[in-house]
């Protein structure tokens, strides 16, 4: 999955209002913000074999220190103490919230991803294999998507037009990586990921503009 994971940002936002929307899109993505950097440096494997579902190429083979269930537990928990520590003041709440954002990567990635997520280590891998039936897969994607995004208008959310607008852009990417040509390497994707979700985080991060101020509470 990739747009669908933001509709959690969003619709996490709603549910913790001091957390900047930009912390939640690197949240709910920081098990690949992990893996992108891991299949550079050889620690983690993906290879690229067109077919091997009907709307995504990556054979992820070998993922266990950012996608197996036990490891996305310890990553959303060290989320949490890390954005604790990083937001003095903030509320148990928002660092809940943010664990949950990114353990939710993991829960989405569960329904799209073929038999290739390990429950620990290298094995027992799940998935059921929603990226086999490609127009369910990006229905779903858009659905997460702008659910979340409708659940963060209604909570007031500010410069929405601007907002949609980059949703509906963030939607005609996944179109191109569902229906487009594969990546012409493993380092390519894994890099092509990397800097889409700085990016995503820094156009939320200017959409969003300043926080309203919040009164922590503990």
């Amino acid at each position: 999955m990739f747009v669908g994971h933001y509709g959690v940002s969003f619709a996490a936002k709603k549910g913790a209002p001091s957390v900047p929307l930009w912390v939640l899109f690197i949240a709910v993505q920081l098990l690949d913000v992990a893996w992108a950097p891991f299949v550079l440096l050889g620690i983690e494997k993906v290879r690229i074999v067109p077919g091997i579902t009907a709307s995504n190429p990556l054979d992820l083979y070998y993922m266990p220190y950012t996608h197996s269930l036990i490891a996305a537990i310890l990553w959303s928990v060290a989320a949490a103490i890390v954005y604790r520590y990083a937001a003095r003041g903030t509320e148990t709440r928002a660092a809940l919230v943010v664990a949950a954002a990114v353990f939710s990567h993991w829960v989405c990635d569960f329904i799209v991803h073929r038999p290739d997520l390990p429950f620990y280590d290298d094995t027992a891998k799940v998935g059921l294999g929603l990226w086999n039936v490609p127009l369910a897969a990006f229905g779903l994607e858009g659905a997460l998507l702008f659910g979340g995004m409708s659940l963060y208008f209604r909570a007031g959310a500010r410069r929405r037009a601007y907002t949609l607008v980059f949703g509906l852009i963030m939607l005609a990417i996944q179109a191109y990586i569902f229906f487009g040509p594969p990546p012409v390497s493993d380092k390519a994707a894994a890099v092509t990921a990397l800097v889409s979700y700085a990016l995503f985080a820094l156009i939320i991060r200017l959409l969003e503009g300043r926080p309203a101020a919040t009164t922590a509470a503990t």
